[in-house]
């Protein structure tokens, strides 16, 4: 039977935008990239990104110890098992997005800022701040793992700064506030999704993001889809060298509707295990997150917390914490 189909990427839809500018410090180039940054989140909210300074031998240095702990044992995994940090392994039937009847088909390992046991702000009951939770195999996943989410951050935070240039506000306005950030990492694992489960079970059902942003690697099997302006499903294709860049919920609020945070979906149709890459981008818990509000427009939402916003939404899409 059809199952969840979609049509083909349109470049008119997902965007490819080369970052590089971001990285050189070249001001003119800053302003031409965040003008199509900002035409895209206004748009699609999602694009794809070049030249964004990750260098593809380390995300294959997160993704193989990856693929051997899904395939590991569930003893091994529930070493791992997920805490009220938020940080851990999630297995199938621990996520469920909002409006679906139906759990995820994916595992996940998700990790964040690496901070020691007696952190001040762990120690002070910050409920997103603290230790990693690595499995007991296999070892050795912190280095890569640490260095990745680095990166992916500093990447985010230049991605930040364009989207502050490109609304005409400050550059600092969305990124100024990193010192701690309670951004997340996952590597995901899709197992092959059979098609006579019918049309409503998913990878990852339909949802938008909760945070600001989310930088996306995914492997050649693809199985992203889109939902476009036209309401339609668009196939976002993997695309050798780039990572996926879409706008959130809370970027979206920040921006007062301006920026559009997209539904999407994982359909792994393909017969072949599918794994992806994740960071969501979210600054420090205490950020005060008061819309961008433009000469003759009013704020669509009043001032929130960026971790009391993330955190009422976990609270709402994950398993372990509604027991």
């Amino acid at each position: 039977m059809p199952y969840a189909t979609a049509d083909q990427i349109a470049a008119s839809e997902i965007p490819v935008i080369d970052v590089g500018a971001l990285r050189a410090g070249d001001d003119r180039g800053l302003a031409e990239v965040a003008s199509r940054m900002r035409d895209a989140a206004e748009g699609a909210g999602f694009f794809y990104i070049r030249n964004h300074g990750i260098p593809q031998e380390l995300i294959d240095q997160v993704l193989a110890p990856a693929r051997a702990f899904f395939a590991g044992t569930p003893e091994n995994k529930r070493t791992a098992a997920i805490n009220r940090l938020h940080r851990g392994f999630l297995g199938i039937g621990q996520a469920t997005m909002p409006g679906e009847t139906h759990p995820d088909l994916k595992e996940s390992f998700v990790w964040g800022l690496e901070v020691p046991a007696d952190d001040p702000d762990h120690v002070a009951g910050n409920p997103m701040i603290g230790p990693n939770n690595w499995p007991q195999s296999p070892p050795g996943m912190a280095d890569a793992y640490n260095r990745y989410f680095e990166q992916a951050n500093a990447c985010g935070r230049r991605l930040l700064r364009a989207f502050a240039v490109g609304l005409g506000v400050d550059p600092d306005r969305f990124a100024r506030n990193f010192t701690k950030p309670i951004s997340r990492g996952a590597v995901i694992y899709y197992p092959p999704q059979p098609p006579d489960l019918g049309t409503a079970r998913f990878g990852v059902g339909p949802h938008t993001d909760y945070g600001c942003l989310t930088l996306l690697y995914q492997d050649a099997v693809g199985g992203l889809q889109v939902q476009g302006r036209n309401g339609r499903w668009l196939t976002a294709h993997p695309i050798e060298g780039t990572l996926v860049v879409n706008v959130g919920d809370l970027l979206a609020r920040w921006t007062n509707d301006r920026f559009a945070s997209t539904l999407h979906r994982v359909v792994n149709a393909s017969g072949q295990e599918r794994y992806s890459l994740a960071v969501f981008v979210d600054p420090d818990w205490a950020t005060d997150v008061v819309p961008v509000v433009m000469p003759g427009e009013q704020a669509h939402y009043p001032p929130v917390r960026c971790g009391d916003y993330i955190q009422g939404r976990y609270d709402k899409a994950f398993a372990y914490r509604k027991g």
